[in-house]
């Protein structure tokens, strides 16, 4: 046997076999166990994943009442006629709070007004105790400004008279701005009504009988020094 013949049957045997090297080492060295492809994993960012959500937000407490720590009383406005019967209209002010409809000539018989005016707010509280049944204190401030103890009891007087259902009768001078910024001028002396509150007492409204826009709402800090060195009955 020639070699060439040889060579080619040992070739055709060894395939025959199944042992054939080089591919199929290969193919060999690629078995095993399939696994299957992961996911690629997302890295967060350091800290970020690990960090607890912060709870929610407790709701907003609902508004307070619009009408909380205010009380206007409620009263009969009558303008004075003249220069002297502010004491007169600021008093039946006051008495109207308690349902006492009377005239301004009424009101100025009682506390003895003339041309020249009323002498004080003794008068105005007499006239208003005798009209009502009682219940009304004389108060002055004596000072040329109204000290803080001063403007603490007014404010608790205004209070408590406007809870009675009493509006306030105050004696001022000077001037004083209220809280729209508004300049009320009275140097000759003025008498009118306080007929209401709100902020627990420290903004006190007033019935002006003089003004023409019969009402406006002053700090009682301001109110206390517009009566000082004269007074008020509540």
């Amino acid at each position: 046997m020639n070699s060439i013949f040889r060579k080619s049957v040992l070739s055709v045997a060894l395939v025959a076999s199944g042992t054939v090297a080089g591919p199929a080492i290969a193919a060999q060295a690629s078995a095993g166990p399939v696994t299957a492809a992961r996911p690629p994993q997302v890295q967060s960012k350091p800290g970020f994943a690990e960090q607890a959500q912060p709870p929610p937000a407790p709701p907003p407490s609902p508004p307070p009442p619009a009408d909380e720590g205010k009380r206007v009383l409620h009263y009969d406005y009558q303008r004075q006629p003249n220069s002297y019967y502010c004491a007169p209209a600021a008093t039946r002010i006051a008495l109207s709070t308690q349902g006492q409809v009377v005239s301004q000539r009424e009101v100025a018989d009682k506390l003895g007004t003339t041309k020249a005016g009323t002498n004080s707010v003794d008068d105005t509280t007499r006239v208003l105790n005798e009209m009502t049944g009682g219940g009304y204190e004389t108060t002055e401030i004596k000072t040329a400004e109204a000290e803080p103890p001063q403007v603490d009891k007014l404010r608790t007087d205004v209070v408590e008279a406007v809870d009675a259902q009493r509006g306030v009768v105050a004696n001022i001078t000077g001037t004083a701005v209220d809280t729209k910024g508004n300049q009320y001028s009275y140097p000759g002396g003025h008498y009118l009504t306080i007929i209401g509150f709100r902020d627990g007492g420290d903004t006190m409204k007033i019935a002006d009988p003089y003004d023409p826009t019969k009402n406006y709402w002053m700090s009682d800090d301001k109110v206390a020094d517009w009566i000082a060195e004269r007074g008020y009955s509540s």
